[in-house]
């Protein structure tokens, strides 16, 4: 829920803006004197879509040091809970964003395919408040980690999915949520999707001279400075910490103008990951002509997105579409 600016100080009503993994986005009107709310507009789905025919649960997973982790989850109110269903597990736990359950049109492509969709709102996120981010940060990054992995364990003990059957994906700050995931918990997933990922953050914060790399020390740490950082990060930066032992088949997305995370960092990440596991396959797309925001331009978004979720159904089902 959130709130919509009204800039007449005598006003009696406000409005607000709802939605849910399974209630399109609508715009409210409140009356304050009142108390009543009044519909304005709602998004339009198509495909004689009903939000009765899903089921949207808060549920929450116990990390390593007892911490209660929050999870969304959506799934169709026919799916036979037999332990069997594919699932996807989403997570980025950075900056203090929080990842609310809000409305998304795609996913539902693959709940209808009979995906369990999984929301980790892990810390390093904000929705707990400003703690559960200053608990994901600096020297306690690990914390982001292990919660994702505890989400995905409570997914499995709870008979909703199976390590052949559960994918993970996240991208950039969340593509470095994925890599450390890879190897700290690999073998929970049957396959990872990593976009734009951060996967070699330590060579990125000990070089000042790039864009981002000065601000981004107020969220990681200062390497450079601070002995105790270096070793830290230098524990869990994905590229550093690949080893010899069986992965999940792992996909990664960049692009070839992204300024924020640059291209080199998952062809490197890929590279260390061809060279030196025992098992997994792992891939590598890049696109030529995009940012780190993807594609330009609405019908190859889609396309993009067709192609990932394309590549997750087949990992998670062994299907082909």
């Amino acid at each position: 829920i959130s709130l919509r600016g009204n800039s007449q100080y005598e006003a009696t009503t406000i409005r607000y803006v709802y939605s849910s993994l399974n209630r399109p986005s609508s715009l409210y009107e409140y009356d304050l004197t009142t108390g009543e709310s009044r519909l304005l507009k709602e998004q339009e789905v198509g495909g004689g879509f009903s939000p009765e025919r899903y089921i949207v649960e808060r549920r929450w997973a116990t990390a390593p040091d007892g911490a209660r982790v929050p999870m969304a989850l959506l799934y169709r109110r026919d799916l036979v809970r037999d332990g069997s269903s594919p699932a996807l597990l989403y997570g980025y736990g950075s900056y203090g964003i929080a990842m609310d359950a809000h409305f998304g049109v795609s996913i539902f492509r693959l709940v209808d395919r009979g995906f369990v969709y999984a929301l980790a709102q892990v810390r390093g996120g904000s929705d707990l408040g400003e703690a559960w981010y200053e608990e994901g940060k600096f020297l306690k990054k690990r914390n982001t980690f292990t919660d994702f992995i505890a989400v995905a364990d409570h997914l499995l003990d709870h008979n909703l999915t199976t390590r052949d059957t559960l994918v993970a994906l996240g991208g950039s700050a969340g593509g470095l949520l994925m890599g450390a995931v890879a190897n700290l918990g690999g073998d929970r997933f049957k396959a990872i999707e990593a976009n734009v990922p951060f996967v070699d953050p330590l060579t990125s914060m000990l070089m000042p001279e790039l864009p981002l790399t000065v601000p981004e020390w107020e969220e990681w740490g200062n390497p450079l400075a601070d002995k105790d950082v270096y070793d830290y990060m230098a524990g869990y930066a994905p590229y550093e910490n690949v080893e010899a032992k069986t992965y999940p088949n792992i996909l990664a997305l960049t692009s070839i103008n992204d300024t924020r995370v640059l291209y080199v960092e998952p062809a490197k990440w890929i590279a260390q990951l061809r060279a030196t596991p025992t098992g997994g396959k792992f891939l590598l797309k890049t696109e030529m002509a995009a940012g780190p925001g993807g594609v330009s331009g609405r019908y190859e978004s889609w396309r993009q997105t067709a192609f990932e979720y394309a590549w997750l159904i087949n990992q998670a089902t062994g299907k082909v579409e």
